[in-house]
């Protein structure tokens, strides 16, 4: 690790100690080398990127909700790095990546073309007259994603992991390889680079791809299943979206329980080179 993020580990030290305490694991390996990644929460710059002023009308109110410094901070979130938003839809995170990494880094926003039609009005709000030059976006499907052997430091699943099981039965969503998919983002992550994926909590059983056309939710042990088939291997969970009143029997759109499912955040890794 070089002096500078040296510097700002020791200046995050104390916010990331209370979040693992918080989330009762381990922490985090980190080692130098290019090919290695370097995800060391930057304090300062999640804070900054939070408070600027220049972000898009409406999205610093979903900050609460959305408990986004935390998240950043498990994920690792820093100076220079090249980061990959999947299914990033109208950018909100992709947005924030952008401010902390920095002239020196890089953000992926991926979306398959279903996604991208979904978010078109916020995705040309948010990538406006060049607003946010450091962000590079990838509409394609699955099958066509190419993505640089070693290139990335971390990537990010926001609510979305869960559409990867989605078969509605109009044809407005493909018949996407979760396990492809995950190869491909194994191939593009520098060891030590961390996925981070928020989801909507499944109960445990049932076919995943009825249960995601019928909920929209997803059991974290197909995640956890999913992930260390590819290779990767689980570096905690945290509880901070849990909310014991959900009993996962609601349609995540539901009226009653939307906006307030409950949900898991875990933190997956490409091992370091023994």
């Amino acid at each position: 690790m070089n002096i500078r993020r040296l510097t700002q580990s020791l200046a995050a030290a104390a916010v990331v100690t209370s979040l693992l305490a918080t989330s009762g694991c381990a922490s985090l390996n980190s080692a130098g080398g290019a090919d290695v990644a370097d995800t060391t929460a930057d304090a300062t710059r999640i804070r900054a990127a939070l408070d600027s002023t220049q972000r898009l009308a409406g999205d610093a109110a979903e900050d609460p909700r959305r408990k986004s410094y935390q998240v950043l901070e498990a994920l690792g979130a820093g100076e220079g790095m090249r980061v990959m938003d999947a299914f990033s839809a109208g950018g909100y995170y992709t947005e924030l990546l952008s401010r902390i990494v920095g002239d020196t880094g890089e953000v992926i926003a991926y979306n398959n073309p279903p996604y991208a039609s979904f978010a078109t009005k916020r995705i040309a709000e948010r990538y406006a007259g060049g607003r946010l030059p450091n962000v590079r976006q990838i509409t394609t499907p699955i099958e066509d994603l190419a993505l640089a052997q070693e290139s990335l430091d971390a990537a990010m699943f926001i609510m979305a992991y869960h559409d990867l099981y989605w078969r509605p039965t109009d044809g407005s969503w493909p018949q996407t390889d979760p396990a492809l998919l995950l190869r491909k983002l194994y191939s593009a992550l520098k060891h030590g680079g961390n996925v981070l994926v928020q989801d909507h909590v499944a109960s445990p059983g049932g076919d995943p791809s009825d249960v995601v056309n019928r909920l929209h939710r997803i059991d974290p042990a197909i995640v956890r299943r999913d992930f260390a088939a590819a290779g990767f291997e689980e570096v905690r969970a945290s509880s901070l979206f849990a909310n014991p009143a959900d009993d996962h029997s609601k349609l995540v759109f539901d009226p009653a329980i939307q906006g307030r499912t409950d949900q898991f955040l875990i933190i997956f890794r490409k091992p370091v080179r023994r």
